[in-house]
């Protein structure tokens, strides 16, 4: 039973239904916001982490594009139409971190496979 808890706990906390989680929220946004336009030099009162990011997100319009855009990027992956930008934005950090998470997911991949591989020469099963 306790295992059946712990199972349930990771998969609410899971990284594929926190990015579902976010596809949706932003769906909403897309689907209530009607009109994006009026968000234009509406100050966020959202506070971010660096002042890179406030500066860049500064009115509820750019706030609605970066989400957007965020979700584009989880949805088709890290090759966007968008220009990277060099400043360190929430979208630029989300990117950065996306790209290693990507780098290392594709890293332990080979190397489950490679042992998957080395097993089967062990017990002598041919690939």
């Amino acid at each position: 039973m306790i295992q059946l808890r712990n199972w349930a706990k990771f998969n609410k906390n899971s990284l594929l239904l926190a990015l579902r989680r976010y596809s949706s929220a932003v769906s909403d946004m897309e689907q209530t916001i009607l009109l994006p336009s009026l968000l234009r030099d509406v100050p966020s009162d959202d506070v971010w982490d660096s002042e890179a990011a406030e500066e860049s997100c500064g009115d509820l319009y750019r706030n609605y594009v970066m989400l957007k855009a965020i979700r584009n990027t989880v949805e088709s992956g890290l090759h966007s139409t968008r220009p990277w930008s060099l400043s360190w934005t929430p979208e630029a950090l989300f990117r950065f971190h996306l790209r290693g998470l990507f780098s290392v997911m594709s890293d332990l991949t080979k190397k489950t496979q490679s042992l998957t591989e080395k097993y089967m020469d062990i017990i002598g099963v041919a690939n």
